[in-house]
């Protein structure tokens, strides 16, 4: 980058000014002594600096990625893989009041996948890939205990479930007080995956159950689960966490270690605040699916894709889990530089808010990844590296 084009707001500042006479003198100790002195003045707005680290790359400082360290080294980009483009439907549906019993409450649930897989079709032109149905779905609050209330997921409820799976040629996460063992009187909160020739590909038992501190008891007598498995579905990993578990950062911590990529949390809370800030946190998609005010598909970006609010009961979004996060840059110019590019080949969605958007390819043979150098901009996480080099060069502590 020629010195005549730094940027006009960094050579009015004295702040810089002084940079450059550093610089002149002796670079690595100049860039040392400087922010060591002006860190007051470098509390500046994240575009004016990342303007600046790519003028003093022109003067000499050019940085190269280095492994990020902690949980960002853990990151990996989905950008240079073909579309993986999912259909996911999930639900906002409570079950309170008389229980109908459990053929009525096959019956219902088996037509609620029925209008997703029917939306799907309407909204894309080709079938549903995930269905997603709320906490307990099945036994929602019957009377008594959560051994009274538990069931096997053989017999009736795998025959429905295994022929809707079949129907419509997707998975479904099915929610329930699973009876676990009769005679040692153990059952589970439990989301069981059934894939899309109806074969149960497994169970997640919920974690962190509820507790009654008044009682000293969870959930009604059910017992937690030890285990975080992660599937391997035709789209991609997929995880489950469910309701409580949001709370607890372990969960989603391995989960995330293990390569989930979109998260189905059956939940009969609706909060949305701390699923955005897990999506964010961790680069998964989350799928919500709840007993009322919302249910919603949270993106890696933290922002909410898609909702539904009463009076609506059924959502069905489309999602891509190959993407590429890219930050401000003025190369960019909100998304708009691709656009002009590549038209409707690739599809995002720009937050001015945030200074970030999400971004996926529509060409098969084009990945995202390759759309995104071809104009010469970060990913998120290559900027970040390069950013931690650039401290890392000049002796600052982060």
């Amino acid at each position: 980058m020629p010195v005549e084009n730094f940027p006009q707001r960094c050579w009015s500042s004295p702040t810089f000014l002084r940079l450059l006479i550093f610089l002149a003198m002796r670079p690595r100790r100049a860039i040392r002594e400087f922010i060591s002195t002006n860190r007051e003045d470098l509390q500046m707005n994240r575009r004016t600096f990342l303007a600046s680290m790519s003028s003093l790359a022109a003067l000499g400082a050019t940085p190269t990625p280095v492994p990020a360290k902690g949980y960002a080294a853990k990151v990996k980009t989905t950008s240079n893989r073909p579309p993986r483009k999912v259909i996911v439907g999930t639900a906002m549906q409570s079950f309170w009041g008389q229980y109908p019993g459990l053929r009525n409450r096959l019956d219902q649930l088996a037509g609620i996948v029925d209008q997703m897989a029917a939306q799907a079709k309407t909204k894309y032109s080709r079938g549903l890939d995930l269905a997603v149905l709320p906490e307990t779905a099945i036994t929602g609050e019957a009377d008594g205990d959560a051994l009274a209330r538990s069931v096997p997921f053989d017999g009736q409820v795998q025959e429905v479930f295994t022929r809707k799976s079949r129907e419509h040629g997707c998975y479904i996460v099915v929610p329930t007080y699973l009876l676990d063992s009769k005679e040692k009187k153990l059952c589970s909160n439990a989301a069981i995956l059934v894939g899309r020739k109806g074969e149960v590909m497994g169970t997640y038992r919920k974690i962190h159950l509820v507790v009654s501190l008044e009682r000293g008891t969870m959930e009604d007598g059910a017992t937690p689960g030890d285990a975080l498995p992660v599937f391997d579905c035709d789209f991609g990993k997929l995880g489950i966490q469910i309701c409580y578990d949001m709370e607890f950062d372990d969960g989603w911590s391995e989960l995330a270690r293990r390569g989930a990529e979109l998260i189905a949390w059956p939940t009969q809370s609706p909060q949305t605040s701390q699923p955005a800030f897990r999506a964010r946190e961790h680069r998964c998609y989350i799928v919500s699916s709840t007993w009322r005010h919302n249910a919603s598909v949270f993106e890696p970006t933290g922002k909410i894709a898609a909702q539904i609010t009463p009076p609506h009961s059924i959502l069905v979004h489309e999602l891509d889990l190959s993407y590429a996060l890219l930050p401000w840059s003025s190369k960019l110019r909100n998304g708009e530089a691709l656009k002009n590019a590549y038209g409707d080949k690739v599809g995002f969605r720009y937050y001015e808010d945030e200074d970030c958007g999400i971004f996926w390819s529509n060409d098969p043979r084009t990945t995202i990844g390759e759309m995104v150098r071809a104009i010469g901009v970060l990913e998120l996480e290559d900027e970040m590296a390069r950013v931690r080099e650039f401290y890392r060069k000049a002796s600052v502590r982060r």
